[in-house]
């Protein structure tokens, strides 16, 4: 369709870049008012409320997602969710290795990123760190661990999908939709921040169909992506550093756009401060959670926002295993922390 928008100075991966600065700009303005979180809609003290925000967004995700599918704007057929063999042990360890991480770090890669554009230092180590060993096991020196991993599969054939199941993508996807919004309704978090939270949702589908219908142009192809932190970050981090050399792309242009709507979202609400680690064994923490998210994001296949808040609505099996077991890994690390004599964790953001 690009080709038929009359731009003539501008390539589709060109605008690729600067369509995700404002999906990204979007997100980080909705995430920072609401908060949104996966972690604290786990474990948080909060953690009633902030599920409210999380399931909202994943409900609109949901909807819009499968609402596009319907009308014909994007095809998952021939995505990586959809993939015929499932790579099990792969996204099992690594959604049990980013779950482990991101309570270890107090924030999910999404969160930590909008925490970082209102001036957390803890957070813009932790995404350093993230980025670099997400790199590592993509296209570095670590990349044996993920191919080793990733080898162990489960042929699927045409069930890679709840869409292949009785019912098909209609029925699971108002299961899941209703399922949503049943916790939104007990979550007893105010109505504004759940508008919020489904308007960030949205993005979802508004981010599948530009990079899938919008911008697709035969001559000059650009990848169908949606909201995710654990590739763009890599992306970034390999841009910033050889910028010469490489393109600009969908992933360096939402991380953009979330540090900047996050930095405005702050400071008009003067939430803007400086944050830094207390003591060096808090370091230590936040730097091993960094790891553990960073290797676990790229064997799961994505983040809680890349494989749960942008994964799930694609009805993929492989979302739904890794999300879930992201779950399982927060969950038993939080439990693990606070049994500990000293182990206890601090309250959440």
């Amino acid at each position: 369709m690009y080709e038929s928008l009359g731009f003539e100075n501008l390539t589709a991966p060109q605008a690729a870049v600067y369509f995700a600065a404002l999906v990204g700009l979007a997100f980080g303005i909705l995430a920072e008012r609401t908060k949104f979180c996966f972690r604290r809609a786990l474990v948080g003290e909060d953690r009633r409320a902030a599920s409210g925000v999380w399931f909202a967004a994943l409900a609109a995700a949901l909807i819009g997602t499968q609402a596009a599918v319907a009308l014909g704007y994007i095809s998952f057929a021939d995505h990586r969710f959809l993939a015929p063999d499932l790579p099990w042990v792969a996204v099992l360890v690594g959604g049990l290795l980013f779950g482990a991480g991101m309570v270890l770090t107090r924030g999910c890669a999404s969160r930590l990123t909008v925490l970082t554009a209102t001036g957390n230092l803890r957070g813009l180590t932790v995404l350093v760190v993230f980025a670099i060993t997400a790199h590592a096991l993509l296209k570095g020196v670590a990349a044996p661990i993920r191919t080793t991993l990733g080898s162990f599969t489960v042929p699927l054939g045409d069930s890679t999908s709840l869409a292949a199941l009785p019912g098909g993508a209609p029925v699971w996807t108002a299961l899941l939709a209703i399922a949503s919004l049943l916790i939104v309704a007990r979550s007893g978090a105010r109505p504004v921040t759940l508008i919020g939270a489904a308007l960030l949702g949205l993005l979802v589908p508004i981010a599948w169909v530009g990079t899938g219908f919008i911008l697709f142009d035969d001559f000059d192809p650009v990848a169908m992506e949606s909201l995710a932190f654990t590739s763009t970050w890599s992306d970034t981090l390999f841009w910033f550093i050889a910028a010469t050399s490489i393109p600009a792309g969908f992933g360096t242009g939402m991380i953009g756009g979330v540090l900047v709507g996050g930095f405005l979202s702050a400071a008009l609400g003067r939430r803007l401060a400086w944050q830094s680690f207390s003591s060096p064994r808090e370091t230590g923490r936040y730097l091993t959670g960094a790891v553990l998210m960073g290797a676990g994001g790229v064997l799961a296949g994505g983040c809680t926002v890349g494989a749960g808040l942008s994964g799930v609505p694609t009805l993929g099996l492989s979302a739904l295993l890794a999300i879930a077991a992201i779950a399982a890994g927060a969950v038993v690390t939080h439990a693990a922390l606070n049994r500990a004599p000293s182990g206890a964790l601090q309250p959440a953001e």
